[in-house]
């Protein structure tokens, strides 16, 4: 528990870094211990020019088939963290982005937030109410996971570890906050300006409202591809993991 108050700027700072369970979830361990045991990734610093995009919440009927095909358009990969129940409503998408040579990976059955208060059983069901959902729809099982919202804890990580699942997050200082619809420019110029190699990308193919996403997606991929960049899912970014250990962490 705190002890003192949280000043507002911190409480914002630590939400526009993405780090947002931090705060809620306050895991005792940190980002150094997850990172270096390979519980969590955040990003894989790499002297190769790849970076992974990302895309959560769908799949979404109108988003989605628009993201594939700018995707498809500059022979980008990507990884899509889905939502179980709309895997079942959406299975022509879902196929789509397996024959297109997209990632499927888990993002909960119902988009359940795992803050403080929420059962271990309930962690696990929606863990593997999901994973079921995939494959039913796909044929494959996914491998890797990332809690919606960001919000993580230390059972949940080894449930996840115990599932067969590595937790993914995003690189935090390319967050885009495109759930939040700050604006095209943005977008763009949040990655633009902030792209490393091994950078991990977090969009989404679902937003609330009209998304900002494809618009600043038109601007950024022809960018990032002239500078080099090639796109891999994460579980070819992890590849690079082996030979490219974290910096900085004892």
């Amino acid at each position: 528990m705190w002890t003192v108050s949280i000043p507002i700027v911190l409480s914002l700072s630590m939400l526009l870094t993405g780090s947002i369970n931090e705060l809620s979830n306050a895991p005792s361990k940190g980002r150094p211990y997850y990172e270096k045991r390979g519980e969590i990734v955040w990003e894989v610093p790499t002297e190769e020019k790849i970076i992974a995009l990302t895309f959560d919440d769908g799949p979404d009927p109108e988003d989605t088939p628009q993201i594939l095909d700018l995707l498809k358009q500059y022979g980008a990969k990507a990884t899509f963290f889905v939502i179980g129940e709309k895997a079942e409503r959406y299975q022509d998408l879902i196929k789509r982005e397996v024959a297109e040579g997209h990632e499927l990976a888990n993002h909960t059955y119902t988009h359940m937030y795992f803050t403080r208060g929420v059962k271990e059983s309930n962690m696990r069901d929606q863990l593997m109410k999901a994973e079921k959902a995939i494959f039913r729809v796909s044929g494959q099982k996914p491998h890797l996971f990332r809690p919606p919202g960001g919000y993580y804890n230390d059972p949940l990580i080894q449930i996840a570890k115990q599932e067969g699942y590595t937790v993914v997050m995003w690189s935090w200082h390319i967050n885009t906050m495109d759930w939040n619809t700050p604006g095209v420019s943005h977008i763009t110029n949040k990655v633009l300006n902030n792209s490393r190699n091994g950078d991990i990308v977090l969009f989404h193919d679902y937003v609330e409202g009209k998304t900002q996403t494809i618009e600043a997606l038109r601007r950024i991929l022809p960018v990032l591809k002239s500078r080099g960049y090639r796109f891999v899912t994460i579980s070819e970014l992890l590849e690079y993991r082996k030979t490219s250990p974290v910096k900085g962490i004892d």
